[in-house]
């Protein structure tokens, strides 16, 4: 009888299995969300997408092509708003949202209520941690919504640990959002130090204070050589009139001798402009997962890491040098580091991972008029002169043009008042006059920006950077491939195409393999992941999650 019986159960359970019955809950749940042990946002500061195929050949198997081929990849990716720059790209990355929503209209910005510049991630209420200098006086205050790293901490009753990285300390700060347990930005100088603010914590963990004591950094106190045989590189000639040079260098070639050109660089600093600032980054980032003990919880945990020097090295020498050839494989050896780090701490298939970046690049315009390409120099002196001379005459005080910065005008509104002119009006009239500069495209009032919704174009890029408290009285665009800039060295921070095209890539745990052309924005990301994790997005989010990635 009870051999029977246990036969009968037997039978039971091979039927509930067939039938999909058995299980059910662990079907819902994989349905519901995807569980990694860790979470891994990278942003590339100042990475073009056409960098992945323009340098394809040069890279190995184990950095951009294995997220590439083992992951998902959006080819035509690029940031919804103007300005696009460094601080705005990492909180519009983590927020979903746009500079109209969670503020960041700028890496600095003229404060209308303060009546001075801003910094986007200052804050002089906290002290330095690592550092005697101020350089550690930093907080996300300025942020005014949640990112994806404080909803996952949200949600898990904060029992998640959220670390954020960057050689920028904007790059971490941001990132990180208003919960992470910790975020660490790079000290030069003569320190070389990775360093942090008492809003994270009031001393150093004892791991990073070992790195720090071990001069992990001063390792990279060397020649900057070329990675590969001359050959093998397909850019622009290592000598050229579009690249700036180091102080004390008569020209930008290889090698680079960092021991000779230390002290007149800025210690330290110097390796912020050089490939040896990512691997530096990378070497902290693997510090982390080990001294942290990143993925080892019950509950996800995230890594937020920003490679800053890529942007360094694209102001200095230009998009189409060999130093951003060369630090772009340098990268794909250090990105090849962290998925083996994270493949061997975290184990393949436990952790999800997305690569963006902050912000594309323009061509160095000197270059592209050599090419008979149209393109040329903004002279912002005698821009301000003129619009200065031109409200004095017209209105009767220069005092009225109160700032110019990030390509907005800011009037005096007390003056205004005081004066009896309508704000609209000399809005308008501002508009028309520096529609007649031959170096602008476009201008556009504050008014409008209150009274429109745009819906496409260049329009529409401008309303999603502006916003209603912090911005000014008057946008105005340059034209393409026209810079406020030096004549060598490349910028970024307009709303045209080469300044927005950037790429977006996952891959890891819950990741199918594949690729489209479909259009997706940066504001995207935050929801999307969200999505994946299960989790709610973050309170600013404008983006929608990517369908084409989660069906």
């Amino acid at each position: 009888m009870k051999t029977l019986y246990k036969n009968l159960l037997l039978l039971l359970s091979v039927s509930l299995v067939s039938t999909g019955l058995y299980g059910q809950e662990s079907k819902k749940e994989s349905t519901l969300k995807t569980t990694p042990k860790l979470m891994v946002g990278i942003v590339v500061d100042q990475m073009r997408y056409d960098y992945i195929s323009r340098f394809w050949e040069g890279y190995g198997s184990g950095g951009f092509k294995r997220l590439v081929s083992e992951g998902f990849n959006f080819k035509n990716n690029h940031y919804n708003y103007a300005p696009t720059s460094t601080g705005p790209g990492h909180a519009s990355v983590y927020s979903g949202t746009t500079p109209a929503t969670h503020g960041i209209i700028g890496n600095d910005w003229y404060d209308k209520t303060l009546g001075a510049s801003v910094y986007c991630a200052s804050d002089n209420t906290y002290a330095s941690v690592g550092t005697t200098t101020t350089a550690g006086q930093m907080s996300p205050k300025q942020l005014l919504t949640t990112t994806i790293s404080d909803q996952l901490r949200l949600h898990t009753q904060g029992r998640s640990k959220v670390i954020a990285i960057a050689l920028k300390d904007r790059g971490a700060v941001l990132p990180g959002g208003h919960m992470a347990n910790a975020a660490y930005w790079f000290q030069g100088k003569n320190e070389g130090s990775w360093i942090s603010s008492t809003f994270y914590m009031e001393n150093l963990p004892s791991w990073v204070a070992a790195f720090n004591k071990s001069d992990a950094a001063g390792s990279y106190k060397k020649p900057w050589n070329l990675l590969k045989l001359e050959e093998a590189y397909t850019g622009g000639p290592d000598k050229s009139n579009y690249e700036g040079v180091f102080s004390g260098e008569l020209a930008a070639v290889f090698p680079h001798d960092l021991p000779t050109l230390w002290e007149a660089n800025g210690g330290y600093d110097i390796l912020k402009g050089t490939a040896y600032g990512n691997s530096l980054t990378t070497d902290f980032a693997i510090a982390a997962l080990k001294g942290e003990q990143l993925g080892k919880g019950t509950d996800t945990d995230f890594l937020a890491l920003s490679y800053s020097s890529t942007d360094y090295v694209g102001h200095r020498f230009g998009v189409n040098s060999r130093e951003v050839e060369d630090t772009y494989y340098r990268l794909d050896q250090d990105l090849e580091r962290i998925l083996n780090a994270l493949d061997k701490q975290v184990g393949k298939g436990n952790y999800t991972l997305f690569l963006t970046a902050d912000h594309a690049a323009v061509q160095v315009p000197t270059f592209l008029k050599d090419q008979r390409i149209p393109a040329g120099y903004f002279d912002s002196k005698s821009f301000a002169a003129s619009l200065n001379d031109y409200v004095l005459n017209e209105y009767g005080s220069e005092d009225i043009i109160e700032n110019i910065s990030n390509n907005q005008v800011f009037l005096n509104r007390e003056l205004l008042k005081n004066l009896d002119i309508d704000a609209d009006h000399i809005q308008e009239d501002l508009a028309q006059f520096l529609m007649l500069d031959p170096s602008i495209e476009r201008a556009y009032t504050a008014s409008q920006m209150w009274k429109q919704s745009y819906t496409s174009g260049i329009p529409y890029i401008l309303q999603n950077g502006y916003n209603l408290k912090r911005s000014g009285d008057v946008l105005f665009v340059f034209k393409a491939a026209l810079i406020s800039y030096s004549t060598t060295g490349s910028t970024h921070g307009s709303p045209y195409i080469y300044d927005t095209h950037t790429p977006l890539i996952f891959f890891g745990k819950g990741i199918k393999q594949g690729a489209t052309v479909t259009r997706s924005e940066i504001p995207d990301i935050a929801p999307t992941v969200s999505t994946l994790l299960g989790i709610a997005f973050p309170n600013g989010t404008t983006g929608k999650p990517l369908a084409v990635l989660l069906e």
